[in-house]
């Protein structure tokens, strides 16, 4: 299991982390991403899919037509770890 970031790693993780917000008493990452239309929308979450898998961390997400809402947060340890962080660097260099 992932050890849970502590508040400093999180506040220095912010600082890579444009366009994501911490939430929940920094218990999770989250990000909506807004697209041309749906079938933009539909293969950005198919390319954060495959480096989901690759990572075996995945997201909890939404899409309705052009956005998609990704939310991040390793639930084994209650919170944010450096697995979040990373699919999150990860998935903002997509776009």
């Amino acid at each position: 299991m992932a050890d849970k970031l502590k508040p400093e790693e999180i506040a220095a993780a912010r600082g890579k982390l444009a366009g994501w917000t911490v939430e929940d008493g920094e218990k999770r990452l989250t990000r909506t991403f807004k697209f041309k239309d749906f079938s933009e929308a539909f293969g950005f979450m198919s390319r954060v899919a495959l480096l989901a898998d690759k990572a075996d961390h995945h997201p909890d997400w939404s899409n309705s037509y052009n956005k998609v809402e990704i939310v991040l947060s390793t639930h084994d340890a209650g919170g944010l770890t450096q697995k979040d962080v990373d699919l999150a660097e990860n998935i903002s260099a997509l776009v």
